[in-house]
């Protein structure tokens, strides 16, 4: 399951807190922030999709990321391989490298980290 952007853009902010009421939630986002029905919504909507969770304090809820920032990104990723690059790494590589107007020191630090990673397996 995904999130949509919005949801994304919360999840963001609850993976910086890690644990957080609505009101630390809301006070992370810049002017003019969301109102508090929207952050309540989006809330509701990530618990039910199981990214979200949270306990109860009185009348208050303290919510936190049920998935890693890390988890989510790599299903993220690999779905976006699959789905426009044929399941590729390689055609993905090919892309990323051509056009994201990498610089050659960037360029090199990647071998580096390609290099490391062979050297591994």
């Amino acid at each position: 399951m995904q999130l949509s952007k919005t949801e994304e853009e919360l999840m963001n902010h609850l993976w910086k807190q890690e644990k957080a009421f609505m009101k630390n939630l809301l006070d992370a986002y810049p002017e003019p922030k969301p109102a508090n029905t929207t952050i309540a919504t989006l809330l509701k909507r990530m618990t039910d999709k199981g990214f979200v969770g949270y306990t109860v304090f009185g009348k208050s809820r303290q919510y936190y990321p049920l998935v890693k920032k890390k988890d989510y990104f790599s299903k993220h990723l690999n779905g976006l391989i699959k789905n426009f690059f044929n399941n590729s790494t390689t055609q993905f590589a090919s892309f990323f490298t051509e056009e994201t107007n990498l610089s050659k020191e960037q360029l090199e630090e990647l071998r580096e980290l390609i290099d490391h990673q062979i050297q591994k397996k």
